[in-house]
């Protein structure tokens, strides 16, 4: 496998030596790390990188070929790679995946301890072990309608209750160019103008009316520049559904810069949790406590989601249920604690609204939200805008 690892950074033109390398596995065979992805990466990173420059592109490259699953927390043991590099997949008729039995949160996440203490080597095609293309709860690549999926990409039927890899996401881009004016159209519903600030701008009647009665002389009047008052909390989610929906959520937070002089945005992961972050590429480093957000701003902010609450239900009624980390309270807490602070307060879904009644998830939010949910289209937006300016 490291010869592989050390084949890909050379395909991916970091200038890495078989010297080097050689001193890798010395220092693997010393002992000098524990067994841990974290503590490999940078002891690979000191053996193999030694121009701080390269530092970027070896973080791509490490991410590529070691993209897939962590210990989970709590639980030691590690999931050797090639037990989820998939192989073959297991075709199942009608019949037989109506009788796959759904386990249940408490007795998966007890069923997937087992199988890590148990397991001892690679399974493909299963249904009981950790692998891949099979009808097991755990692994990917597979069918079952309700498991946890670990390392590799979905299958395309999206019921894994729990997903353990670690991602990566993007910002939404704020500068797109809108191909129609219709998200801004219908942005302007929530408006309430105000003039503040320094006086800036030419007040052209009152200049008129000023040198008219000053006898010819001109009499310059300035005022504060008038611009939407109304403020705006915006919660972006970009879990990996969201993939299909970039676009259209690219045009909308474009139209909110443009359309809401006071604007803050925050991102999370399909359910808000105890921590959101302004920028995806520092999301673990500069985590921001959502407590300190309820705290930051007012009651008069208007509080937005954004996302298509497509998810496993565990996400918002169980604690442990949350992807990535361990959510020490369920999503609902802090989805009520969020409407509580902020009254006024919708959820924008991309969904197509007729799907909507065979989410569970969907239904989940939809209520905590007191059914202010609002598909993300023209009518959609002008509804949910005018239920903000109630």
């Amino acid at each position: 496998m490291l010869v592989d690892f050390f084949l890909h950074l050379k395909s991916q033109k970091l200038p890495v030596s078989t010297k080097e390398f050689l001193s890798l596995l010395e220092a693997l065979q010393k002992g000098v790390i524990a067994h841990s992805l974290d503590d490999f990466y940078f002891l690979a990173r000191s053996a193999l990188v030694k121009d701080e420059s390269h530092f970027d592109k070896f973080d791509r490259a490490f991410g590529e070929y070691f993209r897939g699953v962590e210990a989970l927390p709590g639980m030691e043991a590690l999931i050797p790679e090639d037990w989820l590099r998939q192989s073959m997949q297991r075709h199942l008729t009608p019949e037989e995946r109506a009788k796959l039995e759904k386990l249940g949160w408490d007795k998966l996440m007890e069923e997937f301890k087992n199988r890590l203490a148990e397991q001892k080597e690679r399974h493909a095609g299963g249904s009981k072990w950790i692998g891949t293309g099979g009808s097991s709860p755990f692994g990917h690549g597979g069918v079952h309608p309700e498991g946890i999926r670990i390392g590799g990409e979905s299958a395309g039927n999206r019921t894994a209750v729990k997903v353990w890899e670690k991602r990566e996401f993007r910002n939404l881009d704020d500068t797109v160019e809108l191909g129609t004016r219709n998200i801004k159209v219908a942005l302007r519903r929530l408006r309430r103008f105000a003039r503040e600030g320094a006086a800036e701008e030419l007040d052209l009647e009152s200049t008129i009316a000023g040198t008219a009665k000053n006898a010819g002389w001109l009499d310059l009047h300035l005022r504060p520049e008038r611009h939407n008052a109304v403020k705006v909390l915006l919660f972006l989610d970009v879990g990996g559904s969201m993939d299909d929906h970039i676009r259209v959520c690219e045009e909308l937070f474009s139209a909110c810069r443009t359309e809401f002089k006071h604007l803050e945005h925050y991102y999370f992961h399909n359910c808000v949790y105890e921590g959101v972050w302004k920028d995806n590429r520092r999301r673990h480093s500069e985590r921001i406590p959502t407590q300190e957000v309820l705290h930051r701003y007012g009651n008069d902010y208007k509080l937005i989601f954004v996302g298509d609450a497509s998810m496993s239900p565990y996400e918002i009624l169980h604690p442990g249920g949350g992807i990535e980390h361990w959510n020490e309270e369920p999503g609902a807490v802090w989805l009520g604690r969020l409407k509580e602070a902020f009254p006024h307060a919708i959820w924008l879904n991309p969904e197509p609204e007729h799907y909507w009644q065979y989410r569970q998830s969907i239904d989940l939010v939809r209520k905590l939200l007191a059914g202010n949910m609002y598909p993300l289209t023209l009518d959609g937006l002008e509804r949910g805008m005018r239920q903000l300016s109630k």
